[in-house]
């Protein structure tokens, strides 16, 4: 539980009232950068839900035998979300106001939009750090699954024994960095069929598995073995060291295709921040408060396979 109560008042900044001390410093510390939006399309909205929803294509052309075949389409599925509402406010004595004598505490909106900075940050990662939970944060979802889930379905009635599985529990090597990126170039749409990813392959893992990596990546020849072969993963890859994974898991990373990411995982602003300051009538004490309000899901998994380690 936070003691970081309000009002901020003289009694509890007493020092702040003297001008002896050497030093006085306010939240000198840089938070971590602002990693989190580039993972995804970020949309901008004024409505109280965003809805999305497909169909399929059609089926492969039957050999005409003399009479022609009609097919259908099958519907996809639903998804829905929701931005939600945040806010905070603080007070500042007015006795606390005209007594402090140094610079800091004063600056209280500035503060706010920080803290509001990390917490859109916190909620960026949780699209990867609950990629295996089907609970949602702003989302409802027709098909009802995780993010990354080894049962995938279809409306259309075709197969999904192969194609469907997103979702494995492999600690990251160079051979099991390989059979991800084989297993989504299998993956299938929601008539079954194979579909097409260009080679914007991008491994997210947390800071601690960076190194791996990179090695996987950067290496020429002989990875992992005395022989100088070629490595075939070299290049092949980007990656993202997102340090907000580490602290979920630092065994648990991603293999994604970015340009579907930046198709399927959506970001919604609906009030970027709305700052207010007021003045108390009866205590004269100052006020500010931050409002915004944002959500964030997906519409479509096969951008993602992602490893519960």
């Amino acid at each position: 539980m936070s003691n970081l109560q309000s009002p901020l008042t003289s009694s509890k900044f007493v020092r702040l009232l003297r001008k002896d001390l050497r030093e006085v410093v306010e939240d000198d510390l840089k938070s971590l950068d602002n990693q989190g939006e580039k993972f995804y399309r970020v949309l901008s909205s004024d409505m109280a839900q965003e809805e999305f929803y497909g169909v399929s294509g059609l089926p492969d052309v039957d050999e005409f035998n003399g009479k022609l075949s009609y097919v259908g389409q099958a519907p996809g599925f639903y998804t829905k979300i929701e931005p939600k509402e945040f806010a905070q406010g603080s007070q500042v004595q007015r006795k606390f106001i005209d007594d402090n004598q140094w610079g800091v505490l004063k600056n209280q909106a500035s503060a706010h939009a920080k803290a509001l900075a990390r917490t859109k940050e916190k909620y960026r990662a949780r699209t990867f750090n609950g990629a295996f939970s089907s609970a949602f944060d702003f989302m409802q979802s027709e098909e009802g699954l995780s993010l990354c889930n080894d049962s995938h379905t279809t409306k259309s009635g075709t197969s999904t024994a192969s194609g469907f599985d997103n979702s494995g529990t492999s600690a990251m090597s160079k051979t099991s960095v390989a059979a991800t990126w084989l297993a989504m170039r299998q993956f299938r749409d929601s008539i079954s069929e194979r579909i097409q990813m260009d080679d914007s392959w991008t491994i997210v893992c947390p800071d601690t598995l960076g190194d791996t990596a990179e090695e996987i990546v950067g290496t020429k020849k002989g990875l992992k073995t005395a022989e100088h072969t070629i490595n075939p993963q070299e290049g092949r890859y980007n990656v993202e060291r997102y340090m907000r994974l580490d602290d979920y898991s630092t065994t648990n990373w991603f293999l994604v295709n970015w340009t579907l990411m930046k198709q399927y995982n959506l970001w919604i602003n609906h009030t970027e921040a709305d700052f207010n300051n007021t003045v108390d009538f009866d205590t004269f004490a100052l006020k500010y408060s931050i409002y915004s309000r944002f959500g964030y899901g997906f519409k479509n998994w096969r951008w993602v396979f992602g490893h519960n380690v």
